[in-house]
């Protein structure tokens, strides 16, 4: 990007900060003295992709290495987008202000299905041939990360390199391989043959496609290429790269905090949770490591508030001895300490009692589904008795808004399930005004927020099929009735055209790449943000392609092949249909550190407990 154009242009668009680099910790490199130069790209506006965790620590990754030089690169919002077309300049890198098409890789993290249209659009916008099958030698690697790509077949045809699991294990392959790519002048499909002989890589354009009609058939591999590709993930989580030093924004960001990862994967089995079967197995971090590496993230940043981030925090097996360290660590700070992802039982209890001194910053809670029948469907193993006491003990330990998640939609649901909904709130009011008037802090206010619930890839309910946008609707409607009645209730809900759209591309397969391209062109980007969707571009995209969306809304049967059958992160399709025929008769299965429940994940240090107990 010419400077001169660009200091013009910063003075013209919003938010002129997302797009100048510079902030505190950002590195800067002399990219002639590097071997390869790679732009790491997050397809949504900065504010989204620099609290983004996976960014932080890729960046340092790659950084780190003393033949790369990695710099970053974000969606530019639509006046953004408008200013580089009319200027004829192209979409860069925020360090050095390099054009897309000038480096050697060019890497995408895929955290939800509606950032595809936005990964097109940053490729046109950097000068580059959006289709792999277009991009000769002297164009950059594209690369796909992030959870997404477990079902990458709606993306397939963009990507040149796939990585299954954690980028921080397999990214110095990629570097090294890539390095003797180089030198030995070897063609781009020798080089990316070779690749796909590497655990953690997928390479689509060695896999081809085929249907029996309008139903996908199979997928074969060519060339040699295996027969699965096998994810890779990092087993000592002590030892695993961490950003000491994050970046500090010049602006707010969506979670602008310090995020303290303790663990990585789960063991409860929601049958729901897309992440807790693929981010298998649970890897803790010490209780050392944690402090340490919280102090370090203060003292570089100065932020004043950090979040515990892990599926499921209550969960961390050290939680005691964590929270009273991390009180000793932040008692003169006046740092406070958010808690998502926290379960309903009693180690919520251990949580709130523990940081009573310090600020807080509310609560999180998810019991999915109002009713206890619903709960055992999809696996949650909490009652309502377990909510209760988490929510009293919240409110008799400093907190006084509660923020509450569930579903719309899950499979076997009724209206009961969802009236019970309002049943919970109600409760959870009750239990506010059962602490003594004088020991409250603050305003009672419970956030309810429902979203509408999509069948994901690699879940027991990958079978399921997904309730219409006219249920959905009638179904917040219904819930929304019932939660006026209660003080203190306010409620979000998700757009069901949205879910619809989401939920075609979780379940999708290889045409829809054609879909995705030309909803680009028709103008789609943005499309999880509620002023930028738009319904029926899609709608006229798939007419276009002559694709109807309704046959990714058809019944499978347990046995026939899906179009995510040839990824394997360890979770096995036999345990995944035992998974989802329990759920049909309300029956759930036990937290795996109970004892190993047998989903096929290899070195699982779940199942060398279990051995250990017998």
């Amino acid at each position: 990007m010419n400077k001169d154009k660009l200091e013009i242009i910063l003075q013209t668009v919003e938010k002129p900060s997302r797009y100048t680099g510079g902030e505190l910790n950002s590195v800067y490199k002399n990219p002639s003295e590097y071997a390869v130069h790679f732009a790491f790209c997050f397809p949504d506006v900065y504010e989204v992709g620099m609290s983004h965790l996976g960014t932080r620590i890729i960046y340092d990754v790659l950084n780190k290495r003393n033949d790369t030089f990695c710099e970053r690169c974000f969606a530019p919002w639509p006046d953004m987008e408008d200013m580089i077309r009319d200027s004829g300049e192209e979409l860069y890198s925020l360090e050095s202000k390099t054009p897309l098409n000038e480096f050697d890789i060019v890497g995408f993290t895929l955290q939800h299905e509606m950032s595809y249209t936005n990964v097109i659009n940053m490729l046109k916008l950097g000068g580059i041939p959006i289709y792999s099958k277009d991009r000769d030698g002297s164009s950059p690697l594209i690369i796909a990360g992030g959870p997404c790509v477990f079902n990458v077949e709606p993306m397939a045809d963009f990507f040149d390199i796939v990585v299954l699991g954690e980028g921080e294990y397999i990214s110095g392959t990629i570097i090294e391989k890539y390095k003797e790519h180089k030198d030995k002048k070897t063609s781009k499909h020798d080089f990316l043959m070779g690749l796909a002989m590497e655990k953690g890589i997928y390479i689509p354009s060695l896999y081809d496609v085929k249907y029996t009609g309008e139903k996908f058939h199979n997928i074969v591999p060519k060339d040699g290429a295996p027969l699965t590709a096998e994810k890779v993930f990092v087993r000592d989580m002590d030892a695993s790269p961490w950003p000491e030093k994050p970046i500090l924004p010049f602006l707010q960001l969506v979670h602008d905090r310090v995020t303290m990862e303790i663990f990585r994967g789960c063991t409860r089995g929601c049958r729901f949770c897309q992440a807790g079967m693929i981010y298998r197995p649970i890897r803790e971090k010490s209780v050392e490591t944690i402090l340490k590496q919280t102090r370090e993230n203060l003292d570089n940043t100065g932020y004043e508030e950090i979040s515990l981030t892990s599926l499921s925090s209550g969960d961390y097996s050290q939680l005691k001895e964590l929270v009273l360290g991390m009180h000793e660590e932040l008692k003169d700070c006046h740092t406070s300490i958010s808690l998502p992802s926290l379960r309903l039982d009693a180690h919520a209890k251990e949580y709130m009692e523990s940081l009573e001194n310090q600020r807080k910053a509310g609560l999180t809670l998810a019991p999915e589904a109002g009713s206890q029948r619903l709960r055992d469907v999809i696996n949650k193993n909490v009652t309502e008795e377990d909510l209760t006491e988490s929510v009293h003990n919240a409110f008799s330990n400093g907190y006084s808004s509660v923020k509450l998640y569930f579903m719309l939609g899950l499979p076997t649901e009724t209206y009961d399930d969802i009236e019970a909904i309002a049943r919970l709130v109600s409760m959870v009011r009750d239990e506010y005004y059962k602490i003594p008037k004088e020991e409250r802090f603050g305003r009672l206010r419970i956030v309810v927020s429902t979203s509408c619930f999509i069948p994901k890839a690699h879940t027991p309910f990958q079978w399921y099929v997904q309730d219409s946008m006219d249920d959905f609707m009638e179904k917040q409607r219904f819930l929304k009735d019932k939660l006026k009645q209660i003080k203190g209730a306010v409620y979000n809900y998700h757009d069901a055209k949205v879910s619809r759209i989401e939920a075609i591309f979780a379940k999708g397969d290889r045409r829809l790449c054609a879909v995705v391209a030309r909803a680009s062109e028709l103008g789609c980007r943005f499309d999880s943000w509620s002023e930028h969707f738009d319904y029926d571009k899609w709608m006229l995209a798939f007419k276009e392609c002559g694709i109807d969306p309704d046959i990714y809304f058809q019944l499978n049967e347990l046995d026939e092949p899906l179009p995510w059958d040839h990824i394997s992160y360890g979770v096995t399709k036999k345990f995944l249909q035992k998974e989802w025929k329990l759920s049909l008769q309300g029956i759930t299965t036990q937290d795996c550190r109970d004892g190993c429940r047998g989903c096929g994940i290899p070195d699982c240090p779940m199942i060398k407990q279990t051995e250990k107990r017998n």
